[in-house]
């Protein structure tokens, strides 16, 4: 996986080192995800939403995000496309994040088409810039070469 892709570490790391035996404020937390390296905005802030898209749904159009973005598949399976990166399908309990800045986030739709898909995703946001900005078919065009192969039918 690219710098940008997920990390997974795995499940029973918790806060302390007590392992499966400890107290169970050792035990609590699973790590789903983590990424490095992340480069937050100065003076950003953070959001979190909730996002529900029905059977089938593309999602948002290609786009971009000022921050990094983390999120959690909490019901059904996201079709996940960020450039440079192959497409992949994130099923519920998975993660994903994106860096921010200036990559192009293609896809965040729904891959199932028989089933609602809901995530939540963190975003941090630079002072003064929308929590996404659209991306024109004019820049899709000119930064096609660093789009990631297609999937062929």
């Amino acid at each position: 996986m690219s710098e940008n892709a997920q990390h997974s570490h795995g499940h029973g790391h918790g806060h302390g080192d007590g392992g499966e035996d400890g107290p169970s404020w050792t035990r609590a937390a699973t790590l789903l995800q983590d990424a490095a390296p992340i480069t937050i905005p100065e003076g950003a802030s953070a959001m979190t939403i909730h996002v529900a898209w029905e059977p089938g749904d593309p999602g948002t159009p290609p786009h971009r995000h000022s921050g990094p973005a983390f999120g959690y598949v909490v019901k059904g399976a996201v079709r996940f496309e960020l450039e440079g990166e192959p497409e992949r399908v994130v099923e519920a309990g998975g993660t994903f994040w994106e860096p921010g800045g200036d990559a192009i986030h293609y896809q965040d739709g729904n891959a199932l088409a028989d089933a609602r898909t809901e995530f939540v995703v963190t975003m941090m946001c630079a002072p003064g810039k929308p929590m996404l900005e659209l991306v024109d078919e004019e820049e899709l065009k000119q930064r096609a070469h660093l789009r990631a192969p297609r999937p062929t039918a």
